[in-house]
């Protein structure tokens, strides 16, 4: 039984595309107002894990507990309704709907109707830009627009639970450091509970608190994430550090994973 500060838990969670098993018994928790980021490679399973979470991709094997209850193979949008929202990899905007229009989409399940103007002004606190933007229509905003108004219509479902995909890819450095204030900002203002998953470890480790690292569909390591960044596999193959040079590459090829 999940304890009461543990808001979510997957238990041996496998999940497969067609023939293929993505995740292969996948166990994480995240802690009521905790940040915990994925990381690992690219198909390491990071996104596979969101998906099965929000109910995009049913597991085949495993539970998923959301609030105590069990969520797995429940269909997404009771999910949604629950308090668990998704801002997908790549942002996913409605191109040809207004900024409004994109923003009123989050707020589509909420029954507090009376609610939903104050966290329109919160919206627009987090991301000015978009309160100027309103009236234009999604397709025209940059990368960096697109990704605020991704989370900003996200938002809208106010989630006890975000999970975020990549929300750093494709932006400038500057936009990055932006949008990763506001993620904190978000966390620490609203309580909001947060599942990262992140390519820039450096940035997803100092945003976090406790991080996984995922191999070939696998929790091969977790720990706090200021345990993370001082361990000396993280530094060389995820962090960059300059002292692991071509000993750390000698010992990449020779490890592969951890197991």
């Amino acid at each position: 039984m999940t304890t009461p500060d543990i808001i979510l838990k997957l238990s041996n969670i496998e999940s497969y595309y067609g023939p293929i098993m993505a995740i292969r018994g996948i166990s994480l928790e995240v802690r009521r107002g905790q940040i915990v980021t994925l990381l690992g490679a690219n198909g390491a399973g990071k996104t596979t894990v969101l998906k099965t979470i929000s109910g995009i991709l049913d597991p085949q094997k495993g539970t998923i507990e959301f609030l105590g209850k069990p969520i797995q193979r429940m269909e997404a949008d009771r999910i949604v309704r629950l308090g668990i929202s998704h801002v997908p990899e790549g942002r996913e905007v409605f191109p040809f709907l207004s900024v409004r229009e994109n923003l009123m989409m989050g707020a589509y399940a909420r029954t507090d109707r009376a609610g939903i103007p104050d966290d329109l002004e919160r919206v627009y606190g987090y991301f000015p830009r978009l309160k100027e933007r309103l009236d234009q229509t999604a397709g025209q905003l940059s990368g960096g627009e697109q990704q605020m108004l991704s989370i900003g219509r996200a938002l809208l479902n106010r989630p006890t639970l975000l999970l975020l995909d990549e929300p750093s890819l494709g932006l400038s450095p500057i936009l990055v450091k932006e949008i990763f204030a506001i993620i904190r900002r978000i966390n620490q203002e609203q309580g909001t509970s947060i599942l990262l998953v992140e390519q820039n470890a450096k940035v997803a480790l100092e945003t976090a608190d406790y991080g996984y690292i995922l191999e070939i569909g696998r929790v091969v390591m977790n720990d706090p994430c200021e345990r993370l960044m001082r361990s000396a596999d993280i530094q060389e193959f995820y962090l960059g550090a300059k002292e692991a040079g071509a000993r750390g590459e000698r010992r990449w090829k020779k490890k592969k994973t951890w197991r």
